[in-house]
């Protein structure tokens, strides 16, 4: 056995070394995201202008750089699980800004030729590998999408937890910057598309509007017929209230048929 001491120490390095961050990327559905370098959310620089984004910035900063602060742990229980809420907008935000430097890019490269990031759901783009990708840079506007290199369109997510990461941690420059980095590894258009067949004849391009040319002639012939019908009934119906008015004069009047 290890000594008291010695396992404490031990026990203290774990804990040290699993930090906020290392916590928060083993959350379910943050798999999408990678590891921001210390140093970098070290440089002031590198944060300027995002504490008018998140309102307990300080809190949240500190939280995410495992730095104790007294002030936090005096906090309500409410407010403590909104700077936790902040922690995560904040490192979000600082996550969208790194990988788009060098390191940034790098560490996505890894998670893409993993496809740790998820394939196309496109069947002809046989499982291409995806990006992750914003349709907006502002945060709480849009969920997180998915960018194929191959078919050039964007997906959601399969995964529903997805749907709640926000699409601003990943912005809209980086799936594009990516294959200026690294255009070795942009695919090259896909060709291939589904092609409708009935009965094994491929169905000509204007099929769709000669469908709905046809349909539409078949409905107004269609109005055009029961407007005929309505018509022919409403003069069937006056010839035969005419002739019972008749019927009825004449059955009034018997010395007039006399």
């Amino acid at each position: 056995m290890q000594p008291q001491d010695e396992l404490s120490s031990s026990l203290g390095d774990t804990d040290e070394d699993f930090g906020w961050v290392a916590y928060f990327l083993t959350l379910k559905g943050n798999e999408l995201f990678c590891q921001v370098d210390d140093d970098y959310i070290q440089d002031k620089f590198n944060l300027t202008g995002l504490i008018n984004q998140v309102p307990y910035y300080e809190y949240a900063l500190d939280l995410i750089r495992d730095i104790e602060n007294e002030e936090r742990h005096e906090l309500t229980d409410e407010l403590q699980e909104m700077v936790e809420n902040d922690a995560e907008v904040l490192y979000g935000l600082i996550h969208a800004r790194y990988i788009l430097t060098n390191r940034g890019l790098h560490a996505m490269l890894e998670k893409y030729r993993h496809h740790e990031f998820g394939t196309c759901p496109r069947y002809h783009c046989n499982s291409q590998a995806v990006l992750p990708t914003g349709i907006t840079d502002q945060k709480g506007k849009a969920p997180v999408k998915l960018y194929c290199p191959r078919c050039e369109e964007i997906y959601r997510p399969r995964s529903a937890r997805h749907e709640n990461i926000d699409g601003a941690c990943f912005g809209t420059t980086f799936a594009n910057l990516f294959f200026l980095v690294f255009p070795e590894l942009k695919p090259q258009k896909s060709k291939d598309h589904y092609i409708p067949r009935v009965f094994g004849f491929k169905l000509h391009h204007t099929w769709h509007q000669r469908s709905l040319k046809a349909a539409k002639e078949a409905q107004l012939q269609y109005q055009q017929q029961q407007r005929i019908k309505k018509q022919q009934r409403a003069a069937m119906e006056a010839q035969e209230l005419a002739r019972q008015q008749g019927q009825k004069e004449n059955n009034s009047n018997p010395a007039k048929g006399n």
